[in-house]
C-alpha cells in the first residue's frame, strides 16, 4: 500500500467515525425533541389503527397525486383528521388498494405535543387475501433484518389496519396487515443528516462499509431491484460529516419475499427472484466480505426474528432455508 492510500484510508476511517459520532450524538439530541406522529403510531407490539377514507376514490384514481380527506383512528381513542393519496409506481398500478401518503397538519400535531414530522407512508398488501398479507409481511422481516445491522434504515412497523370505506354505502371495511414506514424527512432528521437526489452515482462515491453492507444485504434477500445511480428504492443520505450513505427500503422484488409479479433486473441474467446476483461494481473484496462476515454475525437474530410469530412455522422454516442457502456460501 502506497502512502498516499494508507492517508486516504486513514481519512476515510476518520470520517466514518465522525459519523456515526454524529449520528449518536443526534439521536441523544432528539431524545429531548417531543415524539413523531410515526413514533406514537408504532409504539407497542400490537399496533392496530383504522383509516377511513373514500377507498373507492383511491382505487378508481390509482394515478392521482391529489390529496382527499380521512380520519385516523387509533386503538387507544385518539384520532387524527388527515389528507391521503395513492403512491409508489408498479404497486400503485397492481395493488387493489394502492400503497398510500399520509400527511396531518402540522398545527394538529403540535397541539398533541409532537413533533411537526407530519408525513407517513402505508405499505399495503396487493391483494386482499390471506398470501396478500403473508407478503408484506415479509416484506416488514426484511425491513427489521436491515435495522439489526445498519444504524442508517428506515423505519418500519407492522400493523393491522382497517380501511373504512366512507365512499360505499354502509361503509365497507377491509382489514389487511400493513407496513407504517416512516418518511424520508424523518429518517433524514433521525440520522442528522439531509436527503439528497443526485443522479449518476457509483459505489465509490459512497461510505465504503455502509455501500458494502447494503450491497451485500441486498444479495442475501435476493433483490436487485434497486439502484444507486438514480437512486431507486434507495435513500441517499448526506450525513453532517460529508458521508454519504445508501439507506434501502422497498424490498417486496427481492426473491425473500417472492412476490409472484416480483421479476430480475434484466441485467443480471437471472430467470427467478429466488436466484442471487450480486450489485457490488466498485467495491473492494475486502469491503464485500466484511459485510457478509457482519451478516453471518447476525444470522442468530434473523432466524429467532423470523420464528418470532409473525409468520406461520411453514413460512419461517422457508425463510430460513433461503437465508441458509446464502450464508453457505463463501465471499
Amino acid at each position: 500500500m502506497s502512502p498516499q492510500s494508507g492517508d486516504l484510508s486513514m481519512k476515510m476511517k476518520t470520517r466514518i467515525l465522525l459519523s456515526f459520532a454524529l449520528a449518536l450524538l443526534v439521536s441523544i439530541v432528539r431524545a429531548d425533541q417531543p415524539p413523531s406522529l410515526f413514533e406514537r403510531l408504532s409504539a407497542g407490539q400490537d399496533v392496530r389503527l383504522t383509516l377511513s377514507t373514500d377507498v373507492s376514490a383511491l382505487i378508481a384514481n390509482k394515478n392521482t397525486d391529489d390529496y382527499q380527506s380521512a380520519l385516523l383512528l387509533c386503538s387507544d381513542g385518539r384520532k387524527y383528521e388527515a389528507s391521503v393519496k395513492p403512491r409508489g409506481k408498479f404497486r400503485r398500478r397492481i395493488s387493489e388498494i394502492p400503497p398510500l401518503k399520509i400527511k396531518i397538519k402540522k398545527k394538529l400535531l403540535l397541539a398533541e405535543g409532537l413533533d411537526t414530522l407530519n408525513e407517513l407512508k402505508l405499505v399495503l398488501p396487493t391483494s386482499l387475501d390471506e398470501a396478500g398479507d403473508e407478503r408484506v409481511v415479509r416484506e416488514y422481516l426484511a425491513y427489521k433484518m436491515y435495522e439489526k445491522v445498519s444504524p442508517y434504515h428506515v423505519r418500519a412497523q407492522l400493523i393491522t389496519l382497517t380501511l373504512q370505506n366512507t365512499g360505499f354505502q354502509g361503509e365497507a371495511q377491509y382489514t389487511v396487515k400493513a407496513i407504517l414506514l416512516e418518511d424520508e424527512e424523518e429518517t433524514a432528521a433521525r440520522l442528522g443528516g439531509k436527503v439528497i437526489e443526485r443522479y449518476g452515482m457509483t459505489m465509490s462515491d459512497f461510505e465504503t462499509e455502509q455501500a458494502a453492507l447494503m450491497a451485500v444485504f441486498q444479495y442475501m434477500i435476493g433483490n436487485t431491484d434497486w439502484s444507486l445511480s438514480d437512486f431507486r428504492n434507495v435513500r441517499l443520505l448526506q450525513t453532517a460529516a460529508g458521508a454519504i450513505i445508501p439507506v434501502p427500503f422497498d424490498f417486496d422484488f427481492c426473491g425473500f419475499v417472492d412476490a409472484p409479479y416480483a421479476t430480475p433486473m434484466s441485467e443480471s441474467g437471472l430467470r427467478n427472484v429466488r436466484d442471487r446476483f450480486l450489485m457490488a461494481d466498485g467495491l473492494a473484496d475486502e469491503a464485500i466480505k466484511k459485510a457478509a462476515k457482519t451478516l453471518q454475525e447476525h444470522r442468530a437474530s434473523f432466524v429467532e426474528l423470523l420464528r418470532a410469530g409473525h409468520v406461520s412455522e411453514r413460512i419461517a422454516d422457508k425463510c430460513v432455508k433461503y437465508l441458509d442457502s446464502f450464508f453457505k456460501e463463501k465471499m
